[in-house]
């Protein structure tokens, strides 16, 4: 997991594909969190992304660094505490112009049953499961 939120946090943007309804929706992310021992990317309540995971939520996560790829399937499960959402604002401290750990529009949701792949042209990939 440690490997996976690395290269995450080196492309800086990633891409977060759910679905909507029979849609597939995918968007630019850039938070990513490690916290308890879970990896965690935060959102807002009122955005479209967030109705699609309470939906559904299956998601996957594509990011490039210009030599590798990684792609990670997983669950999303939101988390309501105060304590992740403060301390993924704590990681990203120019998102505290939009939200706030106790405003009723943040949300931070952790990975589970993630299946992590990162491929390249050159080199046979690498499968990380947590």
């Amino acid at each position: 997991m440690q490997k996976v939120y690395e290269f995450l946090k080196k492309c800086g943007t990633y891409y977060l594909a759910t679905a909507d309804g029979d849609q597939p929706r995918v968007r630019p992310f850039g938070t990513i969190d490690l916290f308890e021992g879970k990896l965690y990317i935060q959102t807002g309540k009122a955005k479209s992304v967030s109705k699609q995971l309470h939906s559904n939520p299956k998601a996957e996560i594509c990011a490039f660094d210009g030599e590798k790829w990684l792609r990670v399937s997983a669950e999303l499960v939101a988390d309501e505490r105060i304590e992740p959402k403060e301390h993924m604002l704590d990681a990203y401290p120019s998102l505290k112009q939009m939200y706030s750990a106790s405003d009723d529009n943040t949300e931070v949701f952790y990975l589970k049953n993630a299946v992590a792949v990162f491929a390249s042209f050159t080199a046979a990939p690498e499968t990380i499961t947590f």
